[in-house]
């Protein structure tokens, strides 16, 4: 049986935050099971930040909050997350998540995206990487405000590529 096949524990996610430095924003932890039909993020807004409004036309998020408080924004209306917290960010709903005063951190589950193909990609009106991770600096945890950024306006490292 490969690996891959075989259930077991990945990760101790309140353990990969202690072992962080509480300013550390962005993707701390990412599964990585080849043949794997689910993405999943660990990932930590420091306080007073967070993943501004957008709308994710492809794919269902789920969230569930690890530590820390702040709210989730639909544009109209602000519902308060806390530890044990569990979100449903339906595709194509507006969304924005904003951290509290000691941070916030979140599992962030959804459907693998579909590997690339040739050719002209579907016209979408919105849509952005679910949870935007791949617009979270890695060194420094800023999250890039441009769709298209390819360096950290903070620290000049490179972004991950979609």
């Amino acid at each position: 049986m490969r690996a891959a096949e075989t259930s077991r524990v990945l990760a101790a996610l309140h353990e990969t935050l202690d072992a962080a430095d509480q300013a550390q924003g962005g993707a701390l932890w990412r599964l990585a099971e080849e043949g794997r039909q689910l993405d999943a993020n660990l990932v930590r807004l420091p306080a007073g930040t967070g993943v501004p409004e957008h709308v994710e036309n492809a794919l269902d998020v789920l969230l569930i909050v690890v530590e820390g408080e702040g709210h989730l924004g639909d544009g109209t209306e602000r519902q308060p997350l806390a530890p044990g917290s569990v979100a449903w960010l339906p595709r194509a709903a507006r969304r924005a998540l904003h951290a509290g005063p000691h941070g916030l951190a979140y599992l962030s589950v959804h459907q693998r995206r579909p590997g690339l193909r040739i050719g002209p990609a579907p016209v979408e009106e919105g849509g952005e990487a679910p949870c935007a991770l791949d617009r979270v600096c890695p060194d420094c945890g800023r999250l890039a405000t441009e769709r298209d950024a390819r360096y950290c306006s903070r620290c000049g490292e490179e972004l991950a590529t979609a």
